[in-house]
C-alpha cells in the first residue's frame, strides 16, 4: 500500500508521552534463545512492569501464542495485577520490543488518533527473522479499526524523542546507519519526520551508549521531561568510553533554544555506576529508559549505588505522578528497558480506517 499523497493526508503530530493515554501496549517475552538463557529473569521484570502499569491505565498485552498467554496470566495473577485492566492481544511476533516494531500513534489535525506504520528490519538486519514484527502495526490497526498511514522508510520508535511541540531529538549513529535507509540524508529523514510525525525541528546528536545494539537509540540517553526540560545521561568516570560521547551530546543540548528563544532546562542524570555484561558484550544500563503514563513514571533500576540518586533527580520533574523504580536487570539483558518494550496509545477518538 502506498503512502497517501500529502494533499489527502491530514497534518499528523506525535504527542508527548506525558499526554493522556488510552492504553499502554507491550509484548510478553517468549523465546529463551533470544534472551540468551535469561527469559525467566526477563519475565520477572515484565511482571513488575505490567502489574504496575495496570494499576494506572489499561494495558494491551501482545501474546504470541496460547502458551505465552497462559504464562503471562499465571504470573500476573500471582502478582495481584488487575487483570480487568489487561487485554490479551494474540499476534504473531518475532520479538518483544514494541517501541520499535509497533506502530507510532499520532494525532490528526482534528484530535483523532491514527497510527503510522514504518518499516522495521530488526535494527539494521541484526536479528532475523523480523517479518512478523514488521507486520505488527497492521494487526494493531485491524484490532482497533484505526486509520493506518504506511511510511516507506525504516524507523524505530526508540530512535526518536519528541516533546509534543514539534521538537525531535535523535542520533546520527542510528538513523544514518546505511543498513536502515541507505542513501537517505539528514534532510530526507527530516522531511519524513515532519510529514508523518509533525517534527518542526530535528536535533541531531552523535552517539548513544557503548554496547547498544540499536546503534544508539536516543531513549537510552536523552529524554524530554516537559516541553522545555531535557534530561541528559552523563558518565562521571572519565575513563569510561561513555564519558566523552555523553559530554559531547550535553554540549549540543546546552546550545539549544526553545521557540521563544529561551534555553532548555538541562538536567543531568547519572548512568548506573556499575557496568554489566552479557558474555563479552557490555549492556547499555541507563535510567533514562523510563516510561511515562497516566499518573506514573516507571524507572528501571539495577540494584546499583546510583539507583536512588537517579530517582531523586527524576521525582521533582514529574509533579503529580508517582515515580516508581522497578527492577530491570533481567530485562536489560535483551538490550533495553521499560521504554523500549512499551508504546503509548494516546487518548482521543479513533480515526476510523476506510474499508
Amino acid at each position: 500500500m502506498r503512502n497517501p499523497s500529502p494533499g489527502t493526508t491530514p497534518r499528523l503530530s506525535f504527542p508527548a508521552e506525558w499526554e493522556p493515554h488510552a492504553a499502554t501496549w507491550t509484548s510478553w517475552p517468549f523465546d529463551d534463545e533470544l534472551w540468551e538463557g535469561q527469559l525467566e529473569r526477563a519475565r520477572h521484570d515484565f511482571t513488575g512492569l505490567v502489574s504496575t502499569v495496570s494499576r494506572y491505565e489499561p494495558v494491551v498485552l501482545n501474546v504470541r501464542d496460547e502458551d505465552t498467554e497462559a504464562d503471562a496470566r499465571a504470573r500476573l495473577g500471582a502478582a495481584d495485577a488487575d487483570l480487568r485492566q489487561i487485554r490479551f492481544h494474540r499476534v504473531p511476533l518475532n520479538d518483544v520490543w514494541f517501541r520499535d516494531n509497533g506502530p507510532l500513534f499520532v494525532h490528526e489535525d482534528d484530535g483523532s488518533v491514527a497510527l503510522t506504520d514504518w518499516g522495521f528490519n530488526a535494527w539494521g538486519g541484526k536479528y532475523a527473522p523480523w517479518e512478523d514484527d514488521d507486520r505488527a502495526p497492521q494487526s494493531v490497526a485491524r484490532t482497533l479499526g484505526m486509520r493506518r498511514y504506511p511510511v516507506d522508510a525504516i524507523m524505530e520508535g526508540g530512535s526518536l524523542e519528541f516533546n509534543g511541540r514539534g521538537a525531535c531529538i535523535t542520533t546520527r549513529s542510528c538513523l544514518l546507519t546505511p543498513t536502515r535507509n541507505a542513501g537517505m540524508t539528514e534532510g530526507d529523514l527530516e522531511a519524513l519526520l515532519s510529514r508523518w510525525l509533525g517534527a518542526n525541528e530535528v536535533v541531531w546528536l552523535e552517539d548513544g551508549l557503548e554496547g547498544d545494539h540499536t546503534d544508539g537509540h536516543i531513549d537510552t540517553i536523552v529524554r524530554f521531561a516537559a516541553d522545555d526540560v531535557i534530561v541528559a545521561s552523563v558518565e562521571e568516570d572519565t575513563s569510561d568510553p561513555n564519558h566523552a560521547s555523553m559530554a559531547a551530546n550535553l554540549e549540543v543540548l546546552r546550545s539549544l533554544r526553545t521557540p521563544s528563544g529561551s534555553p532548555y532546562r538541562i538536567v543531568e542524570l547519572p548512568l548506573p555506576s556499575e557496568s554489566a555484561y552479557s558474555g563479552e558484550n557490555r549492556l547499555p544500563l541507563t535510567y533514562a529508559n523510563w516510561y511515562v503514563g497516566n499518573g506514573f513514571v516507571v524507572v528501571p533500576i539495577y540494584d546499583d549505588p546510583n539507583d536512588e540518586r537517579a530517582l531523586s533527580i527524576l521525582r521533582p520533574l514529574f509533579p503529580g505522578r508517582d515515580v516508581i523504580g522497578l527492577p530491570a536487570s533481567g530485562l536489560i539483558t535483551g538490550g533495553g528497558a521499560f521504554h523500549c518494550v512499551t508504546q503509548q496509545q494516546p487518548a482521543g477518538p479513533v480515526a476510523r480506517s476506510e474499508r
